[in-house]
């Protein structure tokens, strides 16, 4: 979408169909050791950028990537990242560094009007590009600030409409809104103060400088931490992922039993409406019974009682629990097969909430989405970024941001270690009933524990 991270201007490669796209397409080195499914490839586009978080493609093919230096660490040159293939090899062989001074970046960042939009710590700046230029040469506009930074989730990414509204994911500062954040058997905040500041997406004009963060501009709430956040193929339908609390055992061991510790609750993929309330801190998801329930730290008795959820927005998807869902896109572009058309990718950063069982995630996913509502179950779309390790300290590569481009590839981030992924698709057009990789159904068991996890 020409005005979010998943938005392109259609280019004649992108009007080829999947057949032309392949015939024209070069063989394959693939030596990323993903996993895909058949007639997919993909190519290391760059690698060791930084700390890799969300990724927008230009209309002319440039990546740009946000580059979070949560410790400090940031890349000399900048925190943002201009990334352009000038030779057709599908490796980015010009690589440009900016970003205002002393910045240290953060996961958001998007395309609009000829400027780019990105946060940076707790604020969103605008940069402006010069015709002909892939990298700013002035100084960026505050669009907003003062976002919150305290707590456990201190990211903004964000999103830009066919409006030019910009929304923004302001997470929670806690797990649950507790008494004592992630307490054992410590009851929730009656009623939860923190829900006026933090848990919600909201909403600014992207052509205005100077805005402030308050309560006011608040568009939707309950939602605990919407790390990916897109708008479909109209431009104006948003939709969010939303990362599932965590320590329902470990905080509630006479409600929920050791395993349920890795398969509570779900991810989601929300359809965000003004004025929706998606249930948190009271209410989470469990896929096994299709609902909202009621947290335990709001009277919930492990599963049960349904109580004031019964009244708030269940997700449109639901997925394996604590899988991190980092980013969502909604596939637009024409050179994947049809059936991916208007469907979701979602890079799932991997879990660390469940062990001692098997950690789950460390890949992309695709939802099947028909009318704004989950058309099937999920589907792997793409494995293997962790190797053998899939652990956060560990894995090899975390997939964090996902984008389309001009020409229908996929890019992929990975904030480990700095790697973006090109994929495209290079075989015949799909058969029906070709075989994918469904994900776990919604009953999976949790594995077996293992003193390494």
């Amino acid at each position: 979408m020409l005005i979010s991270r998943s938005f392109f201007f259609a280019t004649a490669l992108s009007a080829l169909s999947p057949d032309a796209a392949a015939a024209s397409a070069p063989a394959c080195a693939n030596a990323t050791g993903l996993t895909l499914p058949k007639g997919f490839c993909a190519t290391v586009f760059a690698d060791k950028i930084g700390h890799a978080r969300h990724l927008t493609v230009a209309g002319n093919g440039v990546v740009y990537v946000n580059t979070w230096g949560r410790h400090g660490d940031v890349e000399r040159g900048g925190f943002l990242v201009a990334l352009q293939d000038t030779t057709g090899s599908g490796t980015a062989n010009v690589i440009k560094r900016f970003g205002v001074a002393g910045g240290v970046g953060g996961t958001g960042i998007a395309l609009y009007r000829g400027a780019i939009y990105a946060e940076n710590q707790d604020r969103i700046e605008r940069y402006a590009l010069s015709a002909g230029a892939i990298a700013p040469t002035g100084p960026p506009q505050i669009v907003v600030s003062g976002l919150p930074l305290t707590g456990d989730h201190p990211m903004h990414p964000f999103v830009i409409d066919a409006d030019g509204k910009l929304y923004v994911d302001v997470a929670s500062a806690t797990n649950a809104c507790q008494q004592r954040n992630r307490m054992p058997q410590t009851p929730g905040n009656q009623p939860c103060l923190e829900l006026q500041t933090r848990g919600g997406i909201w909403r600014y004009d992207a052509a205005r400088t100077n805005q402030k963060f308050s309560p006011a501009e608040r568009f939707a709430t309950g939602i605990r931490n919407a790390d990916g956040i897109t708008v479909d193929a109209s431009g104006r339908d948003i939709f969010a992922t939303q990362h599932g609390r965590d320590q329902l055992h470990e905080n509630w061991p006479k409600l929920y039993r050791p395993e349920q510790e890795a398969t509570l609750p779900a991810e989601e993929l929300l359809r965000v409406r003004e004025g929706g309330d998606y249930g948190w801190p009271e209410c989470y998801f469990d896929e096994v019974q299709g609902k909202l329930v009621l947290a335990p730290e709001y009277g919930g008795d492990g599963g049960k009682a349904v109580g004031v959820c019964a009244d708030k927005r269940a997700p449109v998807a639901s997925f394996p629990a604590h899988w991190a869902p980092n980013d969502v896109v909604i596939y637009t572009g024409a050179s994947f097969p049809e059936r991916y058309r208007n469907g979701a990718f979602i890079a799932f950063h991997g879990s660390w909430d469940r062990a001692p069982y098997p950690q789950g995630g460390y890949n992309v996913v695709f939802q099947p989405l028909r009318d704004g509502a989950a058309a099937g179950r999920c589907e792997v779309f793409a494995d293997g970024f962790a190797g053998a390790v899939k652990q956060p300290s560990g894995a090899d590569h975390r997939p964090s941001g996902v984008a389309v481009a001009p020409d229908g590839a996929l890019f992929v981030s990975d904030d480990s270690h700095g790697r973006i992924y090109r994929i495209t698709y290079q075989g015949a057009a799909l058969e029906s009933g070709a075989a994918f990789t469904p994900c776990p159904p919604v009953d999976a068991p949790a594995g077996a524990p293992s003193a390494g996890n």
